[in-house]
């Protein structure tokens, strides 16, 4: 069963995370891809993937520049994989064999800035030692990012490729013989190369050298005609040795890429377990890296089920926080299995507060460093956000219709140690049949083994003996003075970045007979609207209580 569905990731920020963790190898992007959550009974194996990456973000701050060359070699690294595999039971061509030359280099470059670290990373991140290859391929250990089949390969490859120079050395004296003879008769002069270039608009040259029998035109274009010199019988026997020593070099080059090739494959699961540890190492630096820019801690995994989060961040809003030149305000947060409402004005960022407690819990269960100063997180079997779906609206569904529909299959899939967030739960409809829903909703809730966080205005909610209530500080401790005195001042616009700048985000707990924060009446009252009607609003409210 999958922790969690992609409309939840996206929702909560984890999709977000994810594609912030900047991996470089292509080892590295395939783990990335094959990320898995760890589910209740993994708390060893995670505490182990943990401290793995404990050790590696140690390594991120004391050694920063081993890191630097060690992304550095990552990064002109390319899949070889495929080209592993293909040695199993085929030749390699030279290219091939240059790949995997060049993946040993950058293999042994890794090891050995790994070996001289004074912070000795995990096991699952050395690699093997594959010297003994790379010397096999780069035979004069001059460790050159090039490749060639070597003399030193093959005795007879030296025995034949040093034929081949002679008789092209005899070759070019008997050409050379030849065009001394053929400029001597014609008095022409001919390019080093035997050629002999002559200008079409020399009609009279043209001519002369087309009557010459030892030339022959080799090439033309609208300005230049080129002429050469024909074979003889000499020189055809020499070409004819020369054709039978190429193919007889081309028969031992081959054999020379057969015996590499095989020699490639003795160390096809040394080559492959050392692509996947590099994958390990990049994934790990990358999360390493992305939690120290954003002052993430290790998690205290727990086998209880709790969630315990000290002044949280959503990494989402806090990005859009900062391009503003803004900090978020984080919150402190604990939750246990039962039901906890978080009510509070619109401003009041209680939905960035249930998107922070998903973020938070699924990072952690899938091994990442969580964005608080301190958390404590038992693991889920499931966890789910009820936000609206803009998809099933698309479809044709009431807003209020979506949402039930998604209510059903999240219920559905729930079970033992389920993380629930449901944001404003069945505003889409009437307040009366939507608060009753709500509070059925909640005592159904109350007798499972379940984490369940909820959003509300239903105040009625809050009242409820199973329900645990928190509420955002809001306004609460605001200067009014000061800030109906900066409202007075601002145009329409900077009024909201206002109100934000004076909002507490912050959660406290509050019992069931605390009074009903006024933060809506407040901030309606400070945008203009009429006085008489926030009055108004406040009595409604007071008759209310004295109903309740």
């Amino acid at each position: 069963m999958q922790l969690s569905n992609s409309k939840t990731k996206n929702e909560i920020g984890f999709d977000h995370v994810v594609n912030n963790i900047n991996v470089v190898t292509p080892f590295g992007k395939r783990r990335i891809k094959e990320i898995q959550p760890f589910m209740p009974g993994d708390e060893g194996y995670l505490e182990h993937t943990l401290s793995q990456l404990e050790v590696t973000l140690d390594m991120v701050e004391r050694e920063p520049r081993k890191v630097d060359i060690l992304r550095e070699v990552f990064m002109e690294m390319k899949d070889n994989t495929f080209t592993i595999a293909h040695s199993a039971n085929n030749i390699l061509t030279v290219v091939e064999l240059f790949e995997i030359k060049t993946l040993l280099l950058q293999m042994t470059a890794i090891r050995d800035n790994l070996i001289s670290s004074t912070i000795p990373l995990p096991e699952e991140f050395q690699l093997h030692d594959l010297l003994e290859l790379l010397n096999v391929l780069d035979p004069g250990k001059d460790r050159l990012n090039t490749f060639y089949i070597y003399d030193v390969f093959s005795e007879k490859l030296t025995l034949r490729r040093r034929e081949k120079r002679k008789i092209e050395l005899d070759l070019r004296k008997v050409q050379k013989e030849r065009r001394r003879k053929v400029e001597a008769d014609y008095g022409i002069s001919m390019t080093p190369k035997f050629e002999l270039p002559v200008s079409k608009a020399d009609r009279a040259l043209i001519e002369k050298v087309k009557a010459i029998p030892e030339l022959m035109l080799s090439e033309e274009d609208y300005i230049t005609a080129t002429f050469t010199l024909k074979r003889d019988e000499t020189v055809d026997l020499f070409q004819m040795a020369l054709d039978e020593i190429n193919e007889a070099i081309d028969e031992e080059e081959l054999a020379v890429q057969k015996k590499l090739s095989g020699r490639i494959a003795s160390y096809r699961s040394l080559l492959e377990e050392n692509c996947n540890r590099i994958g390990e190492l990049d994934f790990n630096l990358a999360k390493a890296l992305y939690a120290k820019e954003n002052h993430c801690v290790k998690p205290d995994i727990t086998t209880e089920y709790l969630i315990e989060i000290n002044e949280g961040r959503q990494l989402v809003v806090e990005e859009i926080l900062k391009r503003k030149g803004k900090a978020f305000c984080p919150v402190t947060i604990d939750l246990k299995e039962g039901v906890t409402c978080i009510t509070g004005a619109n401003m009041g960022g209680k939905t960035v507060t249930l998107k922070l407690v998903g973020l938070c819990a699924m990072l952690a269960q899938h091994g990442f460093f969580v964005p608080c100063s301190q958390a404590k997180i038992g693991l889920s079997s499931y966890i789910h956000i009820l936000i609206g779906d803009s998809q099933n609206l698309q479809r044709g569904l009431s807003s209020f219709g979506s949402e039930m529909e998604e209510l059903r299959v999240m219920l559905e899939k729930s079970k033992d140690r389920t993380l629930l967030l449901f944001d404003e739960l069945a505003s889409g409809t009437n307040p009366a049949e939507g608060l009753a829903l709500t509070k059925s909703l909640v005592d159904y809730l109350d007798k499972k083994p379940y984490i369940s966080l909820i959003t509300t205005h239903f105040d009625h909610i809050t009242g409820m003996g199973v329900v645990r209530n928190l509420q955002v500080r809001g306004l609460a401790d605001a200067n009014f003075q000061n800030l109906a005195r900066e409202i007075r001042y601002a145009n329409k616009r900077e009024r909201i970045e206002v109100i934000g700048k004076y909002m507490d985000y912050r959660l406290f707990e509050v019992d069931k007979d605390q009074e009903i924060p006024k933060d809506a009446l407040n901030i309606a009252g400070m945008l203009g609207i009429s006085s008489e009607i926030i009055e108004k609003a406040k009595k409604y409210m007071e008759d209310r209580n004295h109903e309740k």
